[in-house]
């Protein structure tokens, strides 16, 4: 596919230095063709060991989310803002973005997702050229190149808070509804 095309053409990138000390390139998984797609801000330590975006403990609540949500993590597309991880998982820095941001923009104009859905508030604020904070971008319907995008909660921050679970799955059944109308 076109999509696997460009991992091929990009998996050895060196251009910031998170190449230098990444173990995987994590480009994304799931759907080529996919209508929804969740983005993250950067791979962390389960992520760089495998490969794969969302795999820790975060990646298997996102499963469950996905599931609840009448859908399977292969009908959806999956990726990060950063292909690469950061050094302790600290944020991503502004020239980091901007070097890997052109990766981002390539895989959503290949997939022409219908809808997407940023996984916290890095990912909200970079997709969205926004330094809104994430309780005030949630709730909106945003665009990202004419693309419907709803902000939502990180699966990790979950983990850690669980009070954002309600308002999440909120969006989520949100997002559901947006997508195509089916009510959970």
């Amino acid at each position: 596919s076109p999509l696997e095309i460009f991992h091929q053409q990009i998996c050895e990138c060196m251009a910031c230095p998170l190449g230098q000390s990444r173990t995987r390139f994590v480009f994304g998984a799931g759907d080529p063709n996919a209508d929804l797609m969740f983005i993250g801000e950067a791979p962390g330590a389960d992520e760089d060991k495998q490969g794969e975006p969302c795999v820790g403990a975060a990646g298997q609540l996102l499963t469950k989310i996905i599931e609840a949500m009448q859908l399977t993590r292969d009908k959806v597309y999956i990726c990060n803002i950063l292909k690469c991880r950061p050094p302790n998982n600290r944020d991503p820095q502004a020239t980091e973005i901007e070097t890997c941001e052109p990766y981002l923009q390539k895989q959503i104009e290949l997939i022409r997702p219908r809808i997407i859905c940023t996984l916290g508030r890095v990912a909200a604020q970079v997709l969205l050229r926004t330094q809104t904070s994430m309780g005030k971008l949630r709730g909106t319907l945003h665009a990202y190149q004419g693309i419907p995008v709803i902000a939502t909660y990180h699966p990790a921050a979950l983990l850690r808070n669980a009070q954002w679970k309600r308002p999440t799955w909120e969006d989520m059944k949100w997002l559901r509804r947006e997508y195509d109308g089916v009510e959970l």
